[in-house]
Order: C-alpha cells, then sequence, then structure tokens
C-alpha cells in the first residue's frame, strides 16, 4: 500500500472516515516531467523531496482586545468548551470586533465567492455540501436543495437566494468553486474527497449574477478535488491531491474548455500569479512553486517544470498557499488542514496533538522560500491540547480545532486576512507587519447540527469556508458546515484601515475607479531613483514615458467592461533594488 493511505479521503475535509485506501504509485519521475494528454497520472512525491527550512517560534498570536458589544469567548483563544454548548451559554455566539448583519440557509461548505455584476448587483455564492451525497438527508429534512447557493446581497441583512446551481459540478464541487472577477465567470470541477469524475462547469455572471448563465459542462478536468485560476481567467485548473494531478483547462472560450496538458503534482489548492507565470501548490507534502509560463503562453505540449519547494516544521496537511504583496515583497499566506500526531503529514487524527494552522512565507527568492511567521490560536499549541479531547467536534479527525482556509481582501496590501478556523469559527489577523501577525477580531456562531440536520446530533461550529469580503462596507462572508451563510461587519474602528500609501504611486484601490483614463506617476522609494519600469494593465504592457527623473504611464480603461481589472508595475532603481506593486481596481461609471 502507498504512503496516502487514510488520507485520500481525508484530505478536503472528508466526513468519510472509514474510506479504503488508495493504491500504491511508482517511484517519482524527475521534477520536470509532465502527464500528457490522455496519460494519467501513475507517481506520487515524496516527501523526503521537500527540505524543511527553520522557522519562526510557533506561538498563539496576541489576542484580540474586543471593543464595545463584543461577547468574548469564554475560556482560552479559539476554545467553545462543551460546557459552554450544553449550558445554552454558546447559542448567542461569541464575537469580537464582529456583528452579525445576516444569515442564510442551514449548512454551509468550502467556498464563499463575490461578484458585482454589470448592472450593479451584487452577489454572493456558496456551496452547501462538506460530503455530497451525504449531505442530501439533512437538505432534505431541512426543505433546501445541495448545490451552488446564489445569493442577492443588495442588502446584507436580508440575503435573498435568487437560485441553486445544480448541474454536476455545482452539485458537488467539493473545494473547486471560484469566481474570476475579471471575466465575470464562476466555476467549479465535480469534486470528491479523494477525486470524482472531472466534469468543469462555467457560469457566466455578468449580465445577472443573481441568475447565472451556464456556458458549458463538460468531462475536461480529468480527477476533481479543488482548483485554481489564472487571473486573466483564460485558465482553469483542476487539481487532485490524491490521484496526484492537476489538468490545466483552456477556457478562453468559455463555452468550449479543452484540455492543455495534465501534470505530474499532487496538489491540493492551486493558486497563480498576477502574470499567470507562477503557480503554487500546496500538496501533501508542503509547497512547491512551479512554472506555468508555457501554459500562459499557449505553447504546444506546455511543460509545468519545479522551481522550488518548502516544508515547515508543524506540517499536517496544506491546503493552500495565497499570493500576496505586502510593502512591495511578494508572499504567501499558506493554511494547513486538520491536526495529526506528532511526525504523520498523512492521516488527521481526532484532536491530535499537532496542528499546522497557518503562515505567512517570503517568496522574494523563489528559490528559496522561507516562513517568516505563523498564524496560530492558544487551541493549536500542543500544551492545551490534551484539555480540549471532550468538546464538540473535536472527536471528529475532519473537524476539530484547526485551520481550514484563509483568504485576504486583496493580493496587494491586504492589511487583513480572515481565516475559517473549524470549531473555532472565523478568526481575522492584521497582517500589515507581516512578521508579527495578531488577532484583529473573532465571530463564533451559534453551534449547529452536522450537515445543518435537523435531527439532534452533536451541536457545533463547522467553519470550513473562504471568506469573501466587501472592502468598501467593511464586510466578512463566510459560510458554516453546520449553520450556513453569514455576513459579517467588522467595527468600523477596527477595519478597513486607512489607505496605505503605494510604494510605486499606485492610485488607491478603495473605491471605484469612474476616469477611464490617468496618469500613473511612477516614484522610488526614498532615497532612490528609478532607472526603469514595466507597467501593465490586465496583464497587457503599457507604455512608461520619461520626463526628467520622473516616469510616468497612461492608464486607459477604455474598451474594458464594469469589472476589475490588475495593474502591476515592476520598476528598478539606479542601484538594481526592484520595487513591484500590484493593484486591482474595480471600475464604474461617473454618477450623474
Amino acid at each position: 500500500m502507498g504512503r496516502r493511505t487514510g488520507l485520500l479521503l481525508l484530505a478536503g475535509c472528508s466526513l468519510a472516515l472509514s474510506a479504503a485506501p488508495a493504491a500504491a504509485h511508482s517511484d517519482p519521475p524527475s521534477a520536470e516531467a509532465v502527464v500528457r494528454r490522455g496519460e494519467p497520472s501513475a507517481s506520487s512525491r515524496a516527501q523526503a523531496l521537500i527540505p524543511t527550512r527553520s522557522e519562526p517560534p510557533q506561538t498563539a498570536a496576541p489576542r484580540a482586545r474586543c471593543g464595545p458589544g463584543a461577547r468574548p469567548e469564554p475560556s482560552i483563544q479559539g476554545r467553545v468548551p462543551a460546557g459552554a454548548i450544553a449550558s445554552g451559554d454558546a447559542e448567542r455566539g461569541y464575537f469580537c470586533n464582529l456583528s452579525l448583519l445576516g444569515k442564510e440557509g442551514t449548512q454551509g461548505g468550502y467556498k464563499v465567492e463575490r461578484f458585482v455584476d454589470e448592472a450593479g448587483h451584487e452577489c454572493a455564492y456558496y456551496d452547501t455540501t462538506l460530503l455530497f451525497p451525504t449531505n442530501a438527508l439533512s437538505a432534505t429534512l431541512s426543505a433546501t436543495p445541495t448545490g451552488v447557493a446564489v445569493l442577492d446581497l443588495s442588502d446584507p441583512a436580508k440575503p435573498v437566494r435568487t437560485a441553486t446551481l445544480v448541474t454536476p459540478a455545482m452539485q458537488t464541487p467539493h473545494e473547486s468553486l471560484l469566481v474570476n472577477q475579471g471575466r465575470g465567470l464562476l466555476a467549479a470541477v465535480m469534486g470528491h474527497p479523494a477525486f470524482a469524475p472531472g466534469v468543469v462547469d462555467i457560469y457566466d455572471l455578468n449580465a445577472d449574477c443573481r441568475r447565472p448563465q451556464l456556458l458549458s459542462s463538460a468531462p475536461v478536468g480529468l480527477l476533481g478535488h479543488e482548483s485554481g485560476f489564472a487571473s486573466d481567467g483564460k485558465t482553469f485548473y483542476a487539481t487532485s491531491i490524491s490521484s496526484g494531478t492537476v489538468t490545466a483547462v483552456d477556457v478562453t472560450n468559455s463555452r468550449r474548455p479543452s484540455i492543455l496538458g495534465v501534470y505530474d503534482y499532487p496538489s491540493h489548492g492551486l493558486t497563480v500569479s498576477a502574470d499567470g507565470n507562477r503557480g503554487y501548490v500546496a500538496g501533501f507534502d508542503g509547497l512547491r512553486i512551479v512554472d506555468l509560463s508555457e501554459v500562459q503562453a499557449r505553447k504546444p505540449r506546455p511543460r509545468v517544470p519545479e522551481i522550488s519547494s518548502l516544508a515547515w516544521e508543524n506540517l499536517t496537511i496544506p491546503q493552500v498557499a495565497l499570493p500576496v504583496t505586502i510593502g512591495g515583497k511578494p508572499m504567501l499566506i499558506e493554511v494547513d488542514e486538520f491536526s495529526g500526531p506528532v511526525g504523520s503529514t498523512l492521516t488527521p487524527a481526532s484532536n491530535g496533538s499537532e496542528v499546522g494552522a497557518a503562515r505567512i512565507i517570503d517568496i522574494s527568492d523563489e528559490q528559496a522560500p522561507r516562513v517568516i511567521s505563523n498564524m496560530r490560536l492558544a487551541v493549536h499549541q500542543p500544551e492545551n491540547r490534551a484539555q480540549l479531547a471532550g468538546d464538540p467536534g473535536a472527536r471528529s479527525p475532519a473537524q476539530g480545532y484547526a485551520a481550514h482556509y484563509c483568504s485576504v481582501p486583496s493580493p496587494v496590501d491586504p492589511g487583513i486576512v480572515a481565516c475559517s478556523f473549524i470549531a473555532s469559527g472565523l478568526r481575522v489577523f492584521d497582517i500589515r507587519d507581516p512578521y508579527a501577525p495578531r488577532e484583529l477580531a473573532y465571530f463564533v456562531a451559534p453551534p449547529g447540527n452536522t450537515g445543518g440536520s435537523p435531527l439532534p446530533l452533536e451541536r457545533s461550529n463547522y467553519a470550513m469556508s473562504r471568506p469573501a469580503f466587501n472592502v468598501e462596507r467593511g464586510e466578512i462572508w463566510y459560510s458554516d458546515g453546520n449553520s450556513g451563510f453569514y455576513a459579517l461587519k467588522v467595527a468600523p474602528d477596527v477595519w478597513p484601515f486607512e489607505a496605505a500609501k503605494s510604494t510605486a504611486g499606485l492610485p488607491s484601490a478603495r473605491r471605484c475607479l469612474s476616469r477611464r483614463a490617468f496618469t500613473v506617476r511612477l516614484r522610488a522609494p526614498r532615497g532612490a531613483r528609478l532607472r526603469s519600469a514595466t507597467v501593465r494593465v490586465g496583464g497587457k504592457r503599457v507604455k512608461v514615458r520619461r520626463r526628467g527623473r520622473r516616469l510616468t504611464a497612461r492608464i486607459t480603461l477604455v474598451g474594458m467592461r464594469r469589472g476589475t481589472v490588475e495593474v502591476s508595475v515592476v520598476a528598478r532603481t539606479t542601484s538594481g533594488r526592484v520595487v513591484r506593486e500590484m493593484r486591482r481596481y474595480r471600475t464604474c461609471t461617473r454618477r450623474r
């Protein structure tokens, strides 16, 4: 039997803990080996190939300081004791610097996505099945269909479900649901904790996000579990940690998607750099940075070679690594799921002594990535694990006091990261100083039953979803597997932060741009001078002009439909220092 015994149906938040083990795999190929179209993967990568580098101490982040109106949690950071649920004290929930605006549904899943269409409608999308079809019974009893819920969020206090998407991938997307903001596409691959036939569903959200229009449903994903999306919306990646495959799907023509290549990487979540040329693969053995440039350039038979890899000391099952830029430095926010016994990264354990939680990784040198800080709660610390063993949810290897998904409001200087920490609810961290994250806020929902079932099962939090944000209103949206969708408001004196000044001179992304053309005056760090700069709008290079010592670029959004567009700057000073910045702007029309 292979080393993945017991992992295949556990990885990715499985509830089916009695699943059969997977077959063994052959020895791994070279780092540049790829599986071509029509050739399913037959190899795994040994954990020994990934280097473990030194990292900062794994301590809990400083606890949030709660403002007026808070209802602080009753025990150590992140804990909901059995007694709090038995006594009814937990029925009002626990919250700090976060308040409830609105709620919808009785069960949730792994992703919450947000989109604003051409008419200005604001929508949310969330999957409703932690494990299909086991949620079908509870859905039937609670009179709500399984599938991807579509919500009208015109009034966040009153979310209105306008549709439920029930095509094959939307019925069981597992962890693959994604929205590409630039093209207005909602996509998912039919998934399962191990893998499922990779039917990829693609919907158009642009005309009316409340009523998505199906563009295609085709078996082009090979095997499904998680996914990734290139920023330009032309490549969708279907990933499978257990089969060890990443399938690159060309969705340039979203009505007729096609396979570009299948690659041998046991990927959980896969994220893509803003230019589409780098992939960040979170697998069962750590992080791998891979070169996607041949896929992005649509070269014939594109290769995806590995650039570097990294493991960390307290590694459980890496879920996803989010690319961000903080203070001009490229970084990744990585989160592990579940907990396990000491020394094991393959088998989640009930209230395991090791919890991967989350971390920030510096990738300034992509040949040598390194962990620079950890984001943990007191409940994740080894010295506290024994006292938590009897708490609701802690007895399940696929639940408990551990981590699952994190998300940021912007890829450039996000300021905060919001994480679903399963039985600990939603936790928000201040990451303006990436070397010293601190807890900023939390929301622990009233406990619910597994899958939203009205049956009297063990009641607890089951926060598994990647959150979404409305920065303008200071809102965070997430779903809990046991109780549904939540729209939350951050205390206005806590977040959003005051707009930080741009490193390179780009205008603020806090508000939508009504002007269709504007000039960016690029600037260098204090005491330096710029020698050259490259500016791209939506991936396309624009001309940079020099006027004396000043570099300027004319940005034009003429011809672009309402939505979002990324503007990136890579500048070099006369001393050779490189300044990088990328901001994502939401375009709009000027009010009259």
